[in-house]
């Protein structure tokens, strides 16, 4: 299945076209230097409403308001005036005082463009009290496809009179704010974003959606659709981006305890070796980078661990994905959000490894944690096995290498590495919370049980699937996107 091809025109910004393997796709580079453009974009507006103060919220309202200074668009928050939010949006300096904090519904009615980054089952459940208090002309933005996915499931369809765009940063809320804060020093830095035009009533849809791009400081933005986009982002979430990384890191924590390591030694292989220099070579370098940086006794190792791992990580891969484009997956966060009241979502840091973590980051010196072939070898496996469920497909490389790579390395994964497994999935969205919680104990399960036994046999390295690792497309694609990385790395000191 190939890629539908994507283009735009803008009024506003220039766009650029890259080639990713052989395929023309086109993005908008960003900066600081752009926000005076920020006016032209927006010319039909004089209100930008934020509503909902969730991961996304905080990040996107403060963004928006340093980027729009002095100018005569204002940026005013939205929430329900019983919401436990108020006090922290007033914190951030959205007061009733100023206008920049006002009761949901009346937000929306005053905006020519809403940006709604209320949770994905308070979308389900609002989302025609929303259509209905739209303005005519009016902007619609979502930061995530999850509602055209669940309007698709039960035929509902978007008001004819309203604009829709999606412009979905490529990372959790506090990264995008945190390198736009450390942006004010560097041009360029930030989190890149795709964006997608479901619905252009007035031709001015995508200067719309590119002017959010850029005035959240995205270094890049690339195109999508909202489909691609709600089925790689849910999917993502699942796998490799969080459930899949705390599965793994859990199987391989208990593999090398049973393989005679210490606990501390243990966690240094199974989670400071993939969230440190695996991490940061990927990053830099690339998938492959990470193989050919290893030892030719390493590298036989790598080989058997990927062997054994890429089968049973492409078959739950395969799985997530159905899911998702199924509608079940999107049901199931919409029953969720019914249980929530009852049974809030617990913490997912209580097994042994991660308190042992806490300890062995106390004591890190970051220049001493090996790169362990067998994490390797199992964790780019996994990432494989999902850049290749992308691309069977049929979505875009740029996304494939976002929701698969990029987002993970450069984003998601230094919270891991922060401060473990918790702090970077709590500080996501509800939908990737739960994702994660359901997904992560099927890759333990499937890792444990097929992985791991053929790893312990010494199965046969399997040189076909070998070969297909090392000539996949996707590293000539991250050859590319690395020259579209953020200017600077995201800092998680305080």
């Amino acid at each position: 299945m190939m890629a539908e091809k994507l283009n735009f025109n803008s009024n506003v910004f220039e766009k650029e076209g890259i080639e990713l393997s052989n395929r023309k796709e086109f993005i908008v580079r960003g900066g600081r230097h752009l926000f005076p453009l920020l006016l032209k974009a927006f010319k039909d507006i004089s209100q930008i409403g934020i509503i909902g103060w969730g991961s996304q919220g905080p990040a996107q309202a403060q963004n928006l308001r340093d980027s729009l200074e002095g100018t005569s668009i204002h940026v005013k928050v939205g929430l329900r005036m019983d919401s436990s939010s108020m006090e922290s949006a007033r914190a951030a300096g959205f007061t009733e005082e100023n206008n920049s904090l006002g009761e949901m519904i009346e937000v929306i009615r005053e905006s020519e463009m809403v940006i709604l980054l209320i949770s994905d089952a308070a979308q389900a459940s609002l989302f025609k009290k929303v259509f209905s208090n739209l303005k005519e002309g009016a902007t619609l933005g979502l930061s995530h496809g999850f509602l055209l996915g669940y309007m698709n499931s039960i035929g509902e369809e978007w008001p004819k009179n309203i604009n829709v765009v999606a412009v979905c940063p490529k990372g959790m809320g506090p990264s995008v704010r945190r390198l736009y804060e450390q942006g004010r020093e560097v041009n360029g830095s930030g989190i890149n974003a795709s964006f997608a035009i479901e619905q252009d009533f007035n031709g001015l849809a995508t200067d719309h959606a590119l002017g959010w791009s850029i005035a959240l400081g995205s270094p890049f933005t690339f195109q999508t659709t909202m489909t691609w986009e709600y089925k790689s982002d849910i999917f993502g979430e699942r796998c490799i981006l969080l459930g899949g990384i705390h599965g793994i890191a859990e199987c391989l924590y208990r593999y090398f305890i049973a393989q005679g390591s210490c606990a501390e030694e243990a966690f240094l292989f199974a989670s400071e070796s993939l969230t440190g220099p695996i991490t940061k070579i990927i990053s830099k370098q690339g998938i492959k980078a990470v193989y050919e940086n290893l030892s030719d006794n390493d590298k036989e190792i790598f080989r058997c661990a990927y062997s054994a791992t890429y089968k049973p990580a492409k078959e739950i891969v395969a799985e997530v994905y159905d899911e998702v484009a199924s509608g079940n997956e999107i049901r199931s966060v919409i029953m969720a959000g019914d249980r929530l009241k009852e049974f809030p979502m617990g913490t997912i840091d209580q097994t042994p490894m991660w308190a042992v973590g806490k300890a062995v980051r106390a004591q890190r010196v970051e220049e001493k944690i090996p790169v362990h072939p067998i994490t390797a070898g199992v964790y780019i496996a996994v990432m494989m096995a999902q850049i290749n469920v992308l691309d069977e497909r049929g979505h875009s490389y740029s996304e494939i290498a976002n929701e698969s790579v990029i987002e993970a390395v450069d984003s998601l994964t230094p919270y891991m590495h922060y401060k473990g497994v918790a702090y970077m999935i709590d500080n996501c969205s509800t939908t990737a919370r739960l994702g994660a919680r359901k997904w992560a104990p099927r890759f333990d399960y499937i890792l444990s049980q097929l992985a791991i036994p053929a790893l312990n046999k010494n199965a046969f390295v399997d040189d076909v699937l070998i070969e297909r690792f090392l000539n996949n497309k996707i590293h000539s694609v991250l050859a590319v996107c690395a020259e579209l990385r953020p200017s600077v790395d995201i800092s998680l000191q305080n």
